[in-house]
């Protein structure tokens, strides 16, 4: 059992900045990789950035190249999504995700598990 709480949401002005953290309780989940995802209102989730557990590998969509940085804390088992120079269309419910093997990581379904999301709404 795995669960995954985001936290961090909120609004800001374009051009501002936002922290999310995901922290994971429950099983080991060593090895595994870390995902943040989005859906925009009316779109489909789509990948934004993930992160392998054990070599700290990152991985990001071209849309937030040079914006996002995903991290980690192995104490605390989070993982977080630093956010800068935001713009209207970053706005999402975000959502942090584990794979625990196999699959693709930029894929939603080949994640094992969920959050609930947190609004992340960027104004103009």
């Amino acid at each position: 059992q795995v669960q995954l709480v985001e936290i961090g949401g909120g609004l800001v002005q374009a051009g501002g900045s936002l922290r999310l953290s995901c922290a994971a309780s429950g099983r080991t989940f060593s090895g595994s990789v870390m995902g943040w995802f989005r859906r925009a209102p009316g779109k489909e989730r789509e990948f934004v950035a993930a992160i392998r557990w054990s070599s700290s590998s990152t991985f990001y969509a071209d849309s937030v190249k040079g914006r996002f940085t995903i991290s980690r804390d192995n104490a605390k088992n989070t993982v977080y999504l630093q956010m800068n120079s935001l713009k209207p269309e970053d706005t999402a419910v975000y959502y942090c995700a584990l794979k625990t093997y196999s699959g693709s990581y930029y894929v939603p379904s080949d994640y094992d598990y969920w959050g609930q999301g947190t609004q992340v709404t960027v104004s103009s």
